[in-house]
């Protein structure tokens, strides 16, 4: 299941949207060499990621992490808390930058559209903290660095769940063989991609597929308890006329 597009219009140009997005990509391509070197990849991975056992203080006794041949080694006693930060416009490889920003820009949108651009950033960056703050408490000894900005977008889809359950998205379906475009109210997306974040939190399936599912389910949370603070009342009215106009 992959969600293409909403049917949902915006009144605002969601300038903090593309501009998060620019930022990324942006990062992706001058820090991080656009992932063409594994050593300047790593680097920037170690320098800039979140390493929860830095952030906790039990890298004791620890030097560092060991890439493997060809990479610099991570070396401890860099960046703790900030890193929270730094982390949100890292990025692994093309298909995790491509996916996020596709994310970002789906239901981006109209969150900023429904808040204002200041207060739309300031959600997205307490969301990214929030996400951090639960994959730490989640493995607080771990020190693999972790990256990316699905952290703080989940803060975006649980606020779109609060504000749009009913908005339908068009949505990929993948049924063995079939390939089909359905749209469906975006309450099922949502939930069915909040729970296979739950699931595959609590079977441990970091362990196997290198994500920080705990962060996705923290930052999904912080952005439903968060979207109705955040939210620019007299937007959302305006929105609300303007989609019973059309």
């Amino acid at each position: 299941m992959f969600p293409l597009r909403d049917e949902n219009p915006t009144l605002l140009v969601p300038v903090v949207t593309i501009g998060l997005i620019v930022a990324n990509v942006g990062v992706w391509l001058y820090l991080q060499g656009a992932g063409m070197s594994q050593g300047g990849l790593g680097s920037s991975v170690c320098a800039y990621g979140l390493i929860p056992a830095e952030v906790t203080g039990l890298t004791e006794g620890y030097t560092g992490i060991d890439f493997g041949p060809g990479a610099p080694p991570c070396v401890f006693g860099g960046l703790t808390w900030q890193a929270a930060l730094t982390s949100m416009f890292l990025h692994g490889g093309w298909v995790h930058l491509i996916s996020n920003m596709w994310f970002l820009w789906l239901f981006g949108n109209n969150i900023e559209d429904s808040m204002g651009h200041l207060r739309f950033l300031l959600f997205y960056a307490l969301a990214g903290l929030a996400a951090a703050a639960a994959h730490v408490l989640s493995g607080p000894g771990s020190m693999v660095p972790t990256v990316g900005a699905s952290g703080a977008i989940s803060g975006v889809m649980g606020a779109y769940l609060v504000l749009y359950p009913r908005v339908r998205i068009r949505t990929l379906f993948f049924i063995v063989f079939l390939i089909r475009v359905q749209a469906v109210p975006a309450w099922m997306v949502l939930i069915l991609w909040f729970a296979t974040q739950l699931l595959a939190g609590y079977t441990d399936a970091v362990a196997q597929a290198g994500v920080a599912f705990w962060a996705h389910i923290g930052g999904f949370v912080a952005g439903v308890l968060l979207v109705k603070p955040f939210e620019n009342r007299k937007l959302v009215r305006a929105r609300s006329a303007r989609v019973s106009e059309v």
